[in-house]
């Protein structure tokens, strides 16, 4: 019974999840957890432009290399960024396709837009 229905009357109620499927649920809720620390937004989005080095992503998210490391090896970890070696350098890019979408629904929030 809902709570203002009259005595006796019973009324449908609407489920309270729409059918997700719970391992999509359970990703989505791990992407936003790893996304909610200002420094790791910044980085996806220098990211989301293309592939960049350690050091670009320090000087573009101002950074020091330790903490920079550091938010990477936690995007890395959980799947959000992949790298790439070339002689010394190792290039971070972006593959978790959801990154973008959650970036452009951050934008829209505030009012503005890439």
């Amino acid at each position: 019974m809902t709570p203002n229905a009259p005595a006796g009357k019973r009324t449908a109620r609407r489920p309270l999840v729409r059918g997700i499927d719970p391992e999509v649920l359970r990703r989505a809720a791990e992407i936003i957890k790893l996304l909610g620390h200002p420094e790791r937004l910044k980085l996806v989005e220098v990211l989301e432009g293309g592939e960049h080095t350690v050091t670009e992503l320090c000087r573009a998210c101002d950074l020091e290399q330790a903490v920079c490391s550091q938010h990477l090896s936690r995007l890395r970890g959980k799947g959000v960024v992949a790298t790439r070696r070339d002689g010394q350098h190792v290039f971070y890019r972006l593959v978790e396709a959801k990154v973008p979408m959650i970036l452009d629904c951050i934008r829209q929030c505030d009012g503005r837009r890439s």
